[in-house]
Parts: C-alpha cells; sequence; structure tokens
C-alpha cells in the first residue's frame, strides 16, 4: 500500500511541473503567477527577471517560452492567446518583432542564455554556454537584421561602437527568408 501512494505523489508532482505557468500580457512585459514553477524557470534557464516572487519576461522570451508550452499567456481579459494572437501583438508593439525573435529562438535553441541589451544601445546580449547572468559578463552584443535590409556604414560603424565600448563582441544575425539565421561576428583589428 505504501508503495502506491508513493507512485501517486511522483505521478503528481510530474503533472504538476507539466503544467503550465500561467502569465498576463501588460503593455510590454509578460508578468508571470507567483509560483514555484516560474521561479525554478528564472533559475534554471534565467528567463527574464524576478520582482515580487513574479517573473517578468520580455517578449521574445515569452513567445518562446509559449511555442515550447512552459506557459499560458493571457490578456487583460483573460482570454488565452494563441501563438498568433501573441505574435500580432508583438508585431504591433515592436514591427522589427519577428526578426529579433528568429534570432532570439536560434540562440536558445542553439543552448545560450540571451537577454535584451537596450542599456547597451544593442537588442541582445549574449552569455557563453554554461554561463548564467549575473556569474560572468555576457560575451556578445547582437543586432539581428533580416537579409533583404541595408546597413550603412554609419550604422555599422555605430554598432561597432556599441560592442567596443561595452568590451563585448560584436554578432550581426543575418535573417533570411526560411527564418534561418547566420551570424558574423566582428572584431576590432590593429595594424
Amino acid at each position: 500500500m505504501p508503495r502506491k501512494k508513493k507512485e501517486k505523489e511522483q505521478d503528481a508532482q510530474e503533472k504538476e511541473q507539466e503544467e503550465p505557468i500561467l502569465a498576463k500580457f501588460f503593455q510590454e512585459q509578460i508578468i508571470t503567477e507567483d509560483s514555484d514553477a516560474a521561479r525554478e524557470l528564472y533559475n534554471q534557464s534565467r528567463y527574464g527577471i524576478i520582482e515580487n516572487n513574479k517573473v517578468y519576461l520580455s517578449l521574445a522570451e515569452a513567445l518562446y517560452l509559449l511555442e515550447k508550452n512552459k506557459i499560458e499567456v493571457y490578456d487583460g481579459r483573460r482570454h488565452k492567446l494563441t501563438y498568433e494572437e501573441f505574435l500580432k501583438k508583438a508585431q504591433r508593439l515592436e514591427p522589427n518583432f519577428f526578426i529579433r525573435y528568429a534570432v532570439y529562438k536560434d540562440m536558445r535553441n542553439r543552448g545560450y542564455i540571451i537577454k535584451t541589451a537596450l542599456k547597451f544601445g544593442a537588442d541582445f546580449r549574449v552569455y557563453d554556454r554554461g554561463i548564467k547572468p549575473g556569474e560572468d559578463h555576457a560575451k556578445w552584443i547582437v543586432f539581428p537584421v533580416h537579409e533583404g535590409s541595408t546597413l550603412t556604414w554609419h550604422d555599422f560603424s555605430a554598432k561597432n561602437r556599441v560592442a567596443h565600448s561595452t568590451r563585448k563582441k560584436l554578432l550581426i544575425g543575418v535573417v533570411d527568408a526560411e527564418l534561418d539565421t547566420t551570424y558574423y561576428e566582428i572584431t576590432w583589428k590593429r595594424p
């Protein structure tokens, strides 16, 4: 009898872990419920930031987790958003969102922790594999661009200066029509 009880408890724990975390779409952020599962998501993979026992996710982080069935996102009217509905809302807020998301998703799928880098004047900062924010500094800053877009020398120089001033390597993530991303690392060379 004790064995069956233990098995039922394990099944209940596994089911609880598989349940998606509830989150609310609020302005330009997604805020999770106050739960151990949400905090564990942060602790293990550094999604979002923790404030008041809730995890605040960026649009890219939330869409990625929604796509992976790790979260369910609700709007202010308590309507559960589908992937497509979430994407439309995000694209209204950020016109270049899908290109940015393609780079975010590719980096996460490759095993990197990728965070926003607005304070650095870049789209994202990326930590080397095995490094979590707070343990060490990001290795790269990333600027996503569509393969059909143009980048002037002035824009390129500005991006390079941002990377140099923040002591990070510059990655340009070029997203093609099939949403595959090719990365170009730009570094300073002294003659």
